[in-house]
């Protein structure tokens, strides 16, 4: 029994190649695809949402003013305090004069009234409200100079290299930026980890205080595909628009900074979204938490170790570039419990042709402890052999 049992595992492979999705390996023809589009703004950028593939930017990467746009920030830290139950929409909001007092857009609260987390968080997505802003990062934590500690730790959490916070609305100041990258990611993790919050951001308007604004975002009443997300202003940084638009199964994300007049933010991302629709499409690949490979994994209390991504994994290709799409999985040759969840043992490769465009981590998708001594020492034996073939 023990001779079968070395057998068996001495036969697996070292490393694990997954199924090529197309059989061809051609290369990509890329004549077939324009050059972006020019538009009248100081820097752009557009991205596909589910692969978070960059596929047209001028000065994506450079340093600029967001404005107004700095609230999906605001937002993201708010909806975090949500989920985890430190707040609630229906918790009331005391108003304190630095709110009242904030310049700039405004929701119209009132000083020394108490509004719900709820309207506060319409008065800021829809109204732009500078006020709602101020009062919600005062609840939540303590302070908005406290707050803003938070709007930075969490653009370093999510990779936004590029930004830097001093306030929670937006307002004008040196070390207050964002790049069209940033915003991008920023746009996309909020979209994805809190779909029921990013439904505010297609509201048309809001009502407060007998006062009823609409949302500035005009693509909301042009095209029925776009459903968010955030308008930006001041006179340094311009007219600055973070769009989002789904149509069929793709869904893209424009971003556009400092442009000189307010039609012409919509205009260019009109004209990004239109060229991206037209001349990309997105695949999904492997679903997340789905088993893609299974590898031996040894002195474990578990004899297999399932193996995956955390989250659905995405190629976003030209169009008609699809059957060029191939994937091919590298596992780790030796895997020795302990085994965390989430744990990288290899990783994905996709290329369409012969050009890699990912590489994605592959991940334990349980957790497998030691086996107890008994079952090391057999391992210990079995992997002595298996060592010896391989």
């Amino acid at each position: 029994m023990l001779y079968s049992t070395v057998l068996r595992f001495l036969l697996l492979p070292l490393v694990l190649v997954g199924t090529v999705l197309c059989s061809s390996w051609a290369a990509v023809q890329t004549d077939t695809l324009p050059s972006p589009p020019q538009v009248p703004v100081r820097g752009y950028l557009l991205m596909d949402y589910q692969s978070g593939a960059i596929l047209a930017d001028l000065k994506g990467e450079e340093r600029m003013e967001p404005a107004s746009i700095t609230k999906l920030m605001a937002g993201y830290v708010v909806y975090k305090a949500l989920k985890s139950g430190k707040i609630h929409v229906d918790d009331p909001v005391p108003i304190s004069e630095k709110a009242w007092r904030t310049q700039g857009s405004r929701m119209f609260v009132k000083l020394g009234s108490q509004v719900s987390v709820d309207d506060l968080l319409m008065g800021m997505v829809v109204q732009s409200g500078n006020d709602a802003t101020v009062a919600l990062a005062e609840y939540v934590a303590g302070s908005e100079e406290t707050f803003v500690k938070l709007m930075n730790e969490q653009a370093a959490q999510l990779g936004m290299n590029s930004s830097h916070f001093t306030n929670a609305a937006g307002l004008p100041n040196p070390e207050h930026y964002m790049s069209a990258r940033d915003i991008a990611v920023l746009a996309r993790a909020l979209i994805r980890d809190f779909p029921d919050q990013y439904r505010r951001y297609s509201v048309r308007s809001f009502k407060y205080n007998n006062i009823e604004q609409q949302n500035r975002n005009r693509l909301l009443l042009t095209d029925p595909s776009v459903d968010g997300v955030k308008t930006g202003h001041t006179e340094s940084a311009g007219y600055c628009l973070v769009s989002s638009a789904k149509r069929n199964d793709t869904r893209l994300v424009a971003v556009v900074l400092g442009a000189e007049r307010e039609r012409n933010r919509f205009s260019a991302s009109e004209t990004l979204l239109n060229y991206g629709f037209s001349f990309f499409e997105s695949r999904k690949l492997y679903d997340a938490n789905t088993p893609i490979v299974t590898s031996r994994i040894w002195k474990g209390q578990e004899n297999e170790l399932p193996l995956g991504v955390t989250q659905p994994l995405y190629v976003t290709v030209i169009k008609g570039q699809a059957p060029h799409v191939s994937t091919t999985t590298t596992v780790q040759p030796i895997i020795v419990a302990p085994a965390q969840k989430d744990q990288p043992f290899g990783d994905i490769v996709v290329k369409v042709g012969e050009q890699e465009v990912s590489r994605t981590p592959l991940v334990a998708l349980q957790e497998v402890p030691e086996s107890g001594w008994f079952g090391r020492m057999i391992d210990s034996i079995l992997l002595f052999f298996y060592s010896l073939f391989h």
